[in-house]
């Protein structure tokens, strides 16, 4: 074995220090918001970053009602799911999606572009989205994150 000091680093589980970022939706769009999330919630930020292991940090996204769809989306994008029901498939069209349950939106699409793994659903598990400005995680001191 060499004794080269230029080894590759691996991160551990257990040495993983998770910071608290805020991101403010208001005003910009739907994806670019879950884009960035996706980033901080995997860890990709990081230059400790290994895939097979999570060190992705916690992010809490405010103004979620606030959010903006480009284009014809409200009317024309659908976000379907099957009850498990035969010839159960609802469709609800998103202009009724972000008025009724605007962070359902924003969840679907942070966990569209999350792995579907262990790994993937223990960042999800981080994701905390608030539909106004005030959020009840003041005492973590989160960072705010710019996009």
């Amino acid at each position: 074995m060499s004794t080269n000091s230029s080894t590759t680093y691996m991160p551990k589980a257990g040495e993983v220090e998770r910071k608290w970022y805020v991101i403010d939706a208001a005003g910009k769009p739907l994806g670019r918001v879950a884009a960035q999330a996706a980033v901080l919630l995997r860890g990709k930020n990081k230059t400790i970053f290994a895939p097979h292991v999570d060190c992705g940090d916690h992010v809490v996204i405010i103004n979620c009602r606030e959010v903006l769809l480009t284009g014809k989306k409200l009317e024309k994008k659908y976000y379907y799911h099957h009850t498990g029901y035969i010839g159960h498939l609802k469709a609800v069209r998103y202009d009724t999606l972000m008025e009724e349950k605007p962070c359902r939106a924003m969840e679907l699409a942070v966990k569209g572009m999350i792995p579907s793994t262990t790994i993937g659903r223990a960042a999800l598990l981080r994701l905390r989205l608030f539909e106004g400005a005030e959020h009840t995680h003041a005492a973590q001191k989160p960072q705010t994150f710019e996009l």
